[in-house]
């Protein structure tokens, strides 16, 4: 590291003409790079992905995509039965002006249940051809439009269902760029604050060149396979907060040492070798965390985990490349006025440190009791996806459901079940698999749409959505009964596509979990030469884990909360692809904070010998620089919870949730407690390990007693 800083310090003018490069190179390609991005959640290879696949290219519509419910209501004293023709007529339009989409109504099903039991609003089935490409809009306003066109007159049109309500309101939300916009303003806020001089300007700006050089790494691999629009999100959200958090204990370290009278060359030489230490270890950590997605069978969690890696690894080249290059050239400068001086450590987390280890056995007792207390709730997830009720509570689509649910319509109607049959069998199918408990009717449209090359679409209606592992239930027993069913081709859905996920992801997650420790384990064993910090910190981490999705059960799947702060009733349940995500990314960040305490009292106990000394200045040196940066990146993710999406909401709150949680509870208390309890022999290394890592071994050494944290607090 002290050679890479020298290098760096030699071509300080090369490397940030390099990097000007890649920041225009990365402006000039994001808009490209997002446009190939996807929102396919497709699961090749599992039952339902089969099928799905299969109707999809032979009616051209369907599969894991729920339908839209359009309605056409008419005035008091006049019945849709009265005008079955303009009703028949009104929805046959849709099929007209709309292209490849499949309509059931009463028309071709001959299902009276298609009128709502005051007899006003006659309602349909509209399956649509679903664009998986990230720049395209479901066809929801060419359907309303057609529908609005033919309607008979006097009436009232509507369009609901699953993918209009997603949105929680008419609003596209603020995008990505005005996210990232107000995350920066909360995060100058904070770096203000930090280091009261201009320096504050100085992470901003290494995230910016993070930022885009994460999408200029994208651009030759997304030629290479389809990436998830919801790595766009994570890039410039994530990548903001990383980049920031990365830079902001270069920065702090190379301040500490200018502080201390140290030369300027000299100062970013030792921040490189300490502090870009520090940096390495955390990214690949992180990094370690997302790739391990890719030992999961779904193609979009695999581009999630490559895109995320992507993010650490850019912003630790900024860091260690860029930092450095600007603190060689105009760092002194920059550091005006000095309103706060780092050549001491900070009294009041020195303090704190002393009496977490003076108070140690009660410190952990309560920090531990609260994780264990919401791993206690986490007991209660259920995986699937938001109910209808938490997904929009005002606008045309709530409207139109409401109308619908007070007509008797059940919310089944949201996420039909579709059985791919032979056309020959399908009513002796759809008969059959009608009475399976939990299935309100089955329905055998005799159109050409829902008939083609010897097959049919049967269409079962649960009797409430299926959205979760508790509903999903009727969904198993459906597929259960048609793999005894003659002509049964296949079964989809939207619940098919949570069994299937479920069974995919969540069945190699004990492989995937095993995976991150294992190479994080081995990873911090080598960065802090100890074999007992590195379990402790995995151990712990996977605690705080289990505590922030019990926050995500309470706030979310319970509303605890969410009906407060977003105006959200509770989900009933988490969507499916959710956790993993918050597990890969929040492990490698939460980590962070971990290396950079650690890394520290290393650094400490090997200069004083001392477990308490390098307890105490280790705290009193990080204790605000990871405060700060646990407040930049939950703003961080407060800017990316105001995206419309529930889906999103849940994702960003437990982002921001776990990183508070963790740079409180675990790293404040009980990482301090843990470490005063087990003593000296946090610093043992054996020969043969270190040997193996290639590694100096370590041994605790012979220190006279410890002292007494209650007295003096050291804080030089």
């Amino acid at each position: 590291m002290r050679r890479w800083a020298e290098f760096m310090l030699a071509h300080r003018r090369l490397v940030m003409v390099f990097w000007l490069v890649v920041a225009i190179a990365g402006a000039a390609v994001s808009g490209p790079v997002s446009e190939r991005m996807t929102t396919d959640f497709a699961l090749p290879g599992e039952p339902g992905g089969k099928t799905a696949e299969q109707i999809t290219e032979t009616f051209g519509n369907g599969g894991y995509t729920a339908p839209y419910l359009v309605t056409v209501s008419y005035p008091e004293g006049r019945t849709a039965a009265g005008d079955q023709a303009g009703v028949a007529a009104a929805f046959a339009n849709i099929r007209t002006e709309v292209p490849n989409v499949r309509i059931l109504d009463q028309a071709n099903t001959g299902d009276p249940a298609f009128v709502t039991k005051d007899g006003r609003t006659a309602y349909a089935m509209v399956f649509f051809q679903y664009d998986t490409s990230a720049t395209a809009k479901i066809p929801t306003d060419d359907v309303r439009r057609a529908l609005d066109t033919a309607k008979p007159p006097g009436t009232t049109i509507g369009v609901t269902g699953e993918s209009v309500l997603a949105t929680g309101s008419e609003s596209e939300g603020p995008g990505v760029l005005i996210e990232v916009l107000i995350g920066s303003i909360g995060a100058l806020a904070v770096l203000a604050f930090v280091f009261a001089s201009m320096l504050a300007f100085l992470p901003l700006i290494i995230a910016a060149a993070s930022i885009l050089a994460t999408f200029l790494l994208l651009l030759p691999l997304s030629e290479l396979g389809t990436f998830s629009a919801l790595v766009q999100f994570l890039i410039a959200l994530i990548g903001l907060g990383v980049a920031i958090d990365y830079s902001l204990l270069v920065v702090t370290r190379w301040r500490e040492e200018r502080h201390r009278g140290v030369s300027n060359h000299e100062a970013v030489v030792i921040a490189t070798r300490t502090a870009g230490h520090a940096v390495v270890f955390s990214g690949v950590t992180v990094a370690i965390g997302l790739l391990a997605l890719l030992v999961l069978p779904v193609p979009f969690m695999r581009s999630v985990g490559v895109g995320g890696a992507l993010i650490p690894l850019a912003s630790v080249a900024a860091t260690l490349t860029l930092t450095p290059a600007i603190l060689g050239s105009v760092g002194p400068r920059w550091d005006w006025p000095r309103i706060r001086r780092e050549d001491s450590a900070s009294r009041s987390w020195s303090r704190w440190a002393a009496l977490m280890v003076r108070r140690r056995w009660i410190a952990a007792a309560v920090s531990i009791t609260a994780l264990l207390a919401l791993v206690g709730a986490f007991a209660g997830i259920r995986i699937g996806m938001a109910s209808s009720d938490s997904l929009a509570k005002s606008g045309p689509a709530h409207e139109t459901l409401a109308t619908l649910e007070r007509g008797g319509v059940t919310t089944g109607n949201l996420t039909p079940i579709e059985v791919l049959t032979s056309t020959g069998e399908a009513r002796s199918a759809a008969a059959e698999l009608g009475t399976v408990p939990g299935i309100e009717r089955a329905l055998v449209p005799g159109d050409a749409a829902s008939n083609r090359a010897g097959t049919t679409v049967v269409v079962l209606i649960p009797d409430e959505e299926t959205v979760n592992s508790k509903t999903v239930g009727t969904v198993e027993d459906v597929i259960d009964r048609a793999e005894r069913t003659p002509g049964v081709l296949g079964v989809t859905g939207t619940g098919t596509a949570q069994i299937d996920f479920l069974n995919a992801v969540y069945g190699n997650f004990p492989m995937m979990l095993a995976l991150i420790a294992l190479l994080t384990y081995v990873l911090l064993v080598r960065a802090f030469r100890s074999l007992l910090l590195p379990l402790k910190a995995v151990l712990f981490n996977l605690l705080s884990m289990g505590a922030t999705f019990g926050m995500v059960v309470v706030f979310w799947q319970q509303g605890i909360g969410s009906e407060v702060v977003f105006g959200i009733s509770e989900t009933g349940a988490v969507t499916f692809w959710v956790p993993l995500t918050v597990f890969a990314f929040l492990f490698g960040l939460s980590m962070d904070y971990e290396v950079f305490i650690l890394a520290r009292m290393r650094e400490e106990y090997d200069a004083s010998g001392s477990t308490t000394t390098a307890i105490v200045r280790g705290i009193g040196r990080t204790g605000r620089l990871v405060t700060s940066a646990a407040l930049i990146l939950f703003l961080a993710f407060a800017a990316l919870a105001s995206s419309p999406g529930t889906d999103l909401k849940v994702m960003a709150t437990a982002l921001g949730f776990g990183i508070l949680l963790d740079a409180t509870v675990v790293r404040s208390m009980l990482l301090p407690s843990l470490v005063s309890l087990m003593g000296r022999w946090n610093w043992y290394l054996p020969d043969w390990t270190a040997r193996i890592l290639r590694v100096e071994p370590s041994r605790p050494v012979a220190v006279p007693p410890e002292p007494d944290p209650a007295a003096r607090t050291p804080v030089g």
